[in-house]
């Protein structure tokens, strides 16, 4: 485990331009199954043979109850894809794959197995609109065909070291998909082992002699880098999934690379974890206003220090100041809302503001509970 920034650790390994994150199979099956039923996104795990991507893919449909579809590219050819074509009338039609999920099939999960042992150049381009993410609103297509949003997929590959037979990917086509490297990892193994029933010396064997459970391999040489459309996946994953531990950094770095994940991560644990200064909520409001709404009841009472005191030696209150002050005071909850306004009341320049009849619709709760509360 490696200390990044001083602010999170992950496994690395080493590559020609710096060091990729990589996850277990049991971290990956937990990213997968988050993306899967929350995203269209098209995970691509990336590892060495025999270190249980596959099976990891298997478990993960079992346990979402989704069907499990697998394609291995490295056998079939374009029209093992498109299908084959035949004309009605004068219109040239291609018919469906076999294997392609019906609109009336169960939720599926059709995995791309060996996408770059694809044999001919015309099959990996034809399988490249299938692995690209829809366009919002829009299904997944291939060719003519269209498939419906509840079906997924999921891509698998060998890493081209030199070790495997397999094309170097487009950089356009990693962009398209959220890349997660996996390792062998010997307490995952050791989980699975038990949980089958695999021989007891091959588990004792393994348990005192760890390293002989699967060779060094060589490093994984496909690295992500930032673009805008990975800063978009991002932005999905962030709004629609949530990452244990570590795994956060891991699939970021899948997207936009190590550094730029690194960056993110920590510009939001040095920024996102600031409470609001008054002059942000003060002069900025439209830029921080989904942040404040996001603030923590600590975060929000720092906020409120910092506006009560910013108001007790203000020598005046521009009409966009006393715009931005009622809409932090609208989003905040209740309890909080009655602390805050009793404790302005108290300053005759934010009292005048507040009294007025226009913020009623914001205050005039806590203001009649502040009256009722001193008259009893």
């Amino acid at each position: 485990m490696t200390n990044v920034a001083g602010f999170s650790t992950f496994k690395v390994s080493k590559t020609a331009g710096g060091q990729l994150p990589i996850m277990n199979i049991e971290q990956m099956k937990s990213v997968i199954a988050e993306i899967v039923t929350k995203t269209d996104l098209t995970p691509c795990v990336v590892g060495h043979r025999g270190v249980g991507k596959s099976a990891g893919i298997m478990q993960v449909c079992r346990e979402i109850g989704r069907r499990y579809v697998p394609l291995r590219l490295g056998q079939m050819e374009v029209g093992d894809l498109v299908g084959i074509p035949y004309r009605e009338g004068k219109t040239m039609h291609w018919s469906r794959p076999s294997w392609w999920p019906d609109d009336s099939d169960p939720e599926s999960v059709v995995h791309c197995d060996e996408l770059n042992r694809a044999q001919q150049e015309d099959t990996l381009q034809a399988i490249f609109q299938f692995v690209e993410p829809p366009l919002s609103g829009a299904a997944r297509g291939l060719h003519t065909h269209r498939l419906h949003h509840k079906h997924k997929v999921i891509v698998t590959i060998n890493p081209p070291d030199g070790t495997y037979q397999v094309a170097p990917l487009d950089r356009a086509l990693i962009d398209r998909m959220v890349m997660l490297y996996v390792e062998s990892d010997y307490n995952c193994w050791a989980g699975y082992a038990q949980q089958n029933g695999f021989d007891s010396n091959v588990q004792d064997f393994l348990a005192a002699n760890r390293n002989l459970l699967a060779l060094d391999a060589p490093p994984m040489e496909i690295e992500a880098k930032p673009s805008e459309r990975g800063w978009e996946m991002v932005s999905t994953l962030r709004k629609n999934c949530r990452f244990s531990g570590d795994l956060e950094m891991e699939v970021y770095a899948g997207i936009v690379g190590q550094e730029a994940a690194i960056s993110f991560m920590k510009w939001q644990k040095e920024t996102l974890d600031r409470p609001l200064t008054a002059a942000e909520v003060l002069d900025d409001w439209l830029t921080f206003a989904g942040r404040a709404a996001r603030q923590r009841e600590d975060q929000h009472g720092a906020t409120m220090s910092a506006l009560i005191s910013h108001c007790r030696t203000a020598p005046s209150f521009p009409e966009t100041q006393e715009a931005a002050l009622v809409a932090y005071l609208d989003i905040l909850p209740r309890d909080l809302k009655f602390a805050m306004v009793k404790s302005l009341l108290t300053i005759p320049m934010a009292a005048t503001v507040l009294t007025a009849d226009r913020h009623d619709a914001v205050v005039l709760d806590a203001i009649r509970a502040i009256s009722n509360e001193a008259s009893n």
